[in-house]
């Protein structure tokens, strides 16, 4: 059994800063109770079944699965039995083709296991029949001999792995004739020869011109540099599966499953889903309070880690001047990029650990890159224009993920865009727990004395609203948790996956317990349904995975540096999108495939709780895993996909997301006592458009009760618009019709350099402030009618505005005054100026 957690002591008071006061309707079960002793079964009863839900419902029904079992090594959820025993199944049939390669390549992987220098595995590649037949005589001579041992392996490996088409190309490099050449991965005829005649050609260049000759320009070499780097780079991060084999047979065994089998473990009697309960952050408003002051308390002690490497291709989003491709992680929304603003919210959190603690605290940020559309590079030009957001080098490291092949639906032949260039995308974030371990990514956090991190992902443009992200940092540090998500109800029809509590009783009669995630690509082999809607609520439904985390940073290296598939989770084929890619000829081309993505959140798998009895309701506050829940647009809303033209729904898309930050801004404004007109539906923004535009600095808070001091009364209408980017700022009693700007030079403090000559920022020295108090703007603003207007972008053009403009420290005071049409206050470094009525003239400029 388990050791039990001891239980936490009595949440003391938070400070009167941080006392909320929200009076929000019920959207989830109650808090989770503190932890206690959990309770043996006396029978067997399914008492879990009656777990609540986080949602406004009654408490829901357990909702169970029934599938076939299969026999795997990995860990991971499965799929429940109605009865208490296994009751055996007819296997489906399967491709008797997919099987025997894979049988075939199982062979050929063990047989490299068991060699045990780098000769050993170049001779048991050799006895394999397919690479004998490709390479023959020139198998260890000749045509590879100008290739080191291990770049020759690689090659010898590809081949095992049934993938020769790669090496062969309609391009005669040897002067020799033409082959077929299919799209799918499948070439005809005597392909196989003459892409070991290309073969030849390309290393003989290699060997003569790179290195006799010295000439490097050639891009036949280029691309056999490029094609041993990716298969250098597979081989290495996949070898506790058995590399660029192991990839292959992972890639035909979730190809071949079932759709109503899973490629993860069923080595158990019992395994059930429920409904998993967790802390209410809106019902239990003084524990929220509570747990946020716990992760600003303990900022010194978290990291933060950012996976970046994705693609985005849904985004389209594209160089203006180059038409080159960009990553996610450029998009300009709101005024910046979307690292930027991942960067920003973390340094108000940092400020607001100043002001109560009065401590400098930077935390080190750790990026997952990857080369798709240059994204490494890009990530590090941003840093370094922005000289590292004032932070210094060192408290960022950058790790770039591999590439990793995309592989036909019908056989498993990599798909590629050109002979020695498969289409290559990103294996899933999931690869951030092995990589970080093979890339000493943890022990630079414990150089920094961290424990925990928290993790978002660049597309959540709404994660750090309010105080979601600390209360959950606040209380995986506070009760040493391994692993916790920050969750909400779901949305029907959205592409995410689902939190679950699993409970399963394995073959020995011993139980565990632990909350997990299933991706929305499994739910057919799960038979997790969609959420039903019934009168405006969520009912029953299980919640939202949002990809918002807490770890413990010595819990997941553990499972990272496991040299077996554990420390890569979730693995999954994901075949439901067609892939697009681009051949030689620039002919775009799409295919049914796909590649292995492994799921961060997955991890959670390997953090399940064991006891030798079955637990009752309530089980969740022992477990080493744990949930909180939020409102939804406090919690996720994502920009990952290009608005069409004939799109009708806005999820996901920078518009909707946009509207979800206008909507937090009218409730917190409205619990100001700030009159705000309400955000109608998406639909009413595809019409005319947002009824305003209101974009706050999160250093005011970032926490709402903070941001609540700071504005008292007054009005904004319909149609304006109000920027702040000050941190020190009070609004009274303000009548906002038309556009109000303000803007710092010093938001949150100044810079100063540092030995390195870096610029760092010092928070708190030398800060900007506002103070307007019965102060009415009029002006004519945004021309809404303007066609140029990318409102998610804040890239609008204004007829009108009020602009204050802050240098250093400067000052502006506004009293009892109205600003009439367009006015620029401009305040330079070491100076107030005050706008006052004068009794003698009308108090209107």
């Amino acid at each position: 059994m388990a050791s039990r957690a001891p239980p936490p002591s009595p949440p003391r008071p938070p400070p009167p800063q941080l006392q909320l006061r929200v009076h929000a309707a019920s959207l989830f079960s109650p808090r989770l109770p503190h932890p206690g002793a959990p309770r043996c079964r006396g029978q067997r009863s399914r008492l879990l079944s009656a777990l609540p839900s986080p949602s406004p419902s009654p408490p829901s029904r357990s909702q169970r699965v029934s599938t076939a079992r299969l026999e795997r090594d990995s860990p991971g959820p499965a799929p429940s039995h109605e009865q208490q025993q296994p009751q055996p199944q007819p296997q489906p049939r399967g491709n008797p083709a997919l099987a025997a390669e894979i049988a075939r390549l199982s062979a050929a992987r063990a047989r490299l296991r068991a060699a045990r220098t780098l000769d050993d595995k170049l001779r048991a590649l050799d006895a394999e029949p397919r690479v004998a037949a490709f390479f023959g005589e020139e198998s260890s001579s000749g045509v590879l001999g100008a290739l080191e041992a291990r770049e020759v392996l690689l090659l010898k490996c590809l081949v095992a792995a049934g993938q020769e088409h790669v090496l062969g190309d309609e391009l005669e490099w040897s002067g020799g004739g033409h082959h077929e050449h299919h799209h799918n991965g499948v070439s005809g005829g005597s392909a196989l020869r003459e892409a070991l005649y290309s073969l030849a050609s390309l290393v003989g260049k290699w060997s003569s011109e790179g290195v006799v000759g010295g000439e490097t320009g050639s891009g036949e070499m280029e691309l056999l540099r490029s094609l041993l780097k990716f298969l250098g780079d597979m081989e290495e991060f996949y070898d506790c599966i058995g590399g660029i084999i192991g990839y292959q047979i992972m890639a035909l065994e979730l190809l071949s499953a079932p759709k109503d089998r899973t490629h993860r473990p069923n080595k158990d009697k019992f395994v059930d889903f429920h409904v998993p309960e967790g802390f209410n952050l809106l019902e239990d408003t003084e524990y929220a309070s509570q747990a946020a002051l716990w992760g600003i308390e303990g900022l010194p002690e978290l990291g933060e880690i950012y996976p970046i490497g994705g693609a985005g291709d849904r985004l389209g989003l594209v160089d203006s001047e180059t038409g080159e491709s960009l990553p996610a992680a450029l998009l300009p929304y709101c005024g910046r990029s979307l690292l930027e603003g991942l960067i920003r919210d973390l340094q108000a959190r940092e400020f607001l650990h100043f002001k109560i603690f009065g401590n400098q605290c930077i935390t080190p940020v750790a990026i997952m890159t990857s080369s798709v559309k240059n994204n490494h590079e890009h990530i590090i030009a941003i840093c370094e224009r922005l000289d590292w957001f004032g932070r210094g080098r060192e408290n960022f490291r950058l790790f770039e993920q591999p590439l990793v092949p995309v592989v036909n639906a019908e056989d498993g032949k990599w798909l590629i865009s050109k002979s020695l260039f498969p289409v290559g995308k990103p294996g899933g974030h999931g690869a951030i727990w092995k990589l970080a371990c093979d890339r000493g990514i943890f022990q630079w956090f414990r150089r920094h004395g961290r424990k925990g991190a928290t993790v978002r992902q660049v597309s959540n443009v709404v994660a750090a609203t309010d105080l979601t992200l600390m209360a959950l940092a606040g209380i995986g540090l506070r009760h040493n948790k391994k692993l916790g998500f920050a969750s909400c109800e779901r949305r029907p029809g959205a592409t995410e996956g689902v939190n679950v509590l699993i409970e399963k009783q394995n073959l020995d009669g011993l139980w565990s317990y632990g909350i997990s995630c299933i991706e929305y690509t499994e739910f057919e082999k799960y038979g997790i349904p969609e959420p039903t809607v019934i009168t405006g609520s969520l009912q029953g439904s299980y919640p939202a995975n949002t990809n918002i985390l807490y770890v413990d940073l010595q819990a997941v290296e553990e499972i990272g540096s496991r040299k077996n598939a554990s420390c890569l989770p979730g693995m999954v084929l994901n075949l439901k999108k067609a892939v697009s890619y681009v051949d030689h000829l620039g002919f775009e081309y799409s295919a049914a495939g796909g590649r292995l993505e492994c799921t961060m959140q997955n991890i959670a798998d390997s953090f399940a709780n064991t006891y030798n009895y079955r637990c009752s309701k309530g089980i969740e506050s022992e477990l080493d895993t744990f949930i909180v829940y939020n409102e939804r647009k406090r919690v996720t809303s994502s920009a990952k996909r290009k608005l069409k033209s004939e799109d009708r729904s806005l999820h996901q898309t920078p518009e909707g997301s946009l509207l979800d930050i206008m909507r937090n801004a009218h409730d917190l404004l409205s619990s100001c006592s700030v009159e705000v007109p309400m955000v109608k539906d998406n639909s009413e923004y595809l019409r005319s458009g947002p009824p305003f535009l209101i974009f706050l600095h999160p250093a005011l808070g970032p926490f709402w009760d903070i941001i609540r001091q700071k504005f008292i009364g007054g009005s904004v209408s319909k149609g304006s618009e109000l920027q702040i980017e000050v941190a020190e700022f009070l609004w009274k009693d303000v009548e906002l019709d038309g556009s109000l700007i303000i803007l710092a030079d010093n938001i949150m403090g100044s810079t100063k350099r540092n030995k390195n000559g870096e610029q760092m920022l010092h928070y708190g020295s030398r800060c900007g402030r506002c103070r307007l108090e019965s102060v009415k703007i009029m002006n004519e603003g945004i021309n809404w009618t303007s066609p140029s207007n990318v409102y998610w972008k804040h890239d609008v053009e204004r007829s009108e505005s009020v602009k204050i403009i802050l240098h250093g420290n400067a000052e502006f005071e506004a009293k009892d005054v109205v600003l009439k049409g367009n006015h620029t206050f401009e305040v330079p470094d070491g100076h107030r100026m005050r706008i006052i009525q004068d009794r003698a003239v009308e108090p209107e400029l």
